[in-house]
């Protein structure tokens, strides 16, 4: 990691793939947070072939980092490969499915609890 990027365990601006591949993941919790700046926080999220995750009091952006699989939206479903970006409004059921056993992806959450006004 590059000199002055880490504070306690939250990076404030550069993480790499291999950094957030080992990062701790507290008891509990299903992703490993890497950065935090107001509203936004950045996890690390690698399910174990079954994504069990709720919905979410924030929206949210996930890039897909490696593997392949199906990304269920509300009452959507759609394929996802690396380097899809992927997006969730606040309150929204959603998992991936028939995921790769090399599927992670970077989870970015924003704005307020309820999510963003869509108008």
């Amino acid at each position: 990691m590059a000199e002055g990027t880490e504070s306690g365990s939250v990076r404030d601006f550069a993480v790499s793939l291999a950094e957030a591949r080992t990062a701790p993941i507290p008891e509990g919790a299903r992703s490993a947070q890497l950065m935090n700046r107001g509203s936004m926080t950045v996890r690390f999220y690698a399910p174990d072939k079954i994504d069990r995750q709720t919905p979410h009091e924030q929206d949210e952006i996930y890039v897909v980092a490696s593997g392949t699989g199906w990304f269920v939206n509300g009452d959507r479903r759609a394929k996802f490969e690396t380097g899809h970006v992927l997006f969730v409004a606040a309150g929204i059921e959603h998992r991936f499915e028939e995921f790769t056993d090399d599927f992670a992806t970077w989870v970015v959450f924003y704005g307020p609890q309820g999510g963003e006004d869509a108008s």
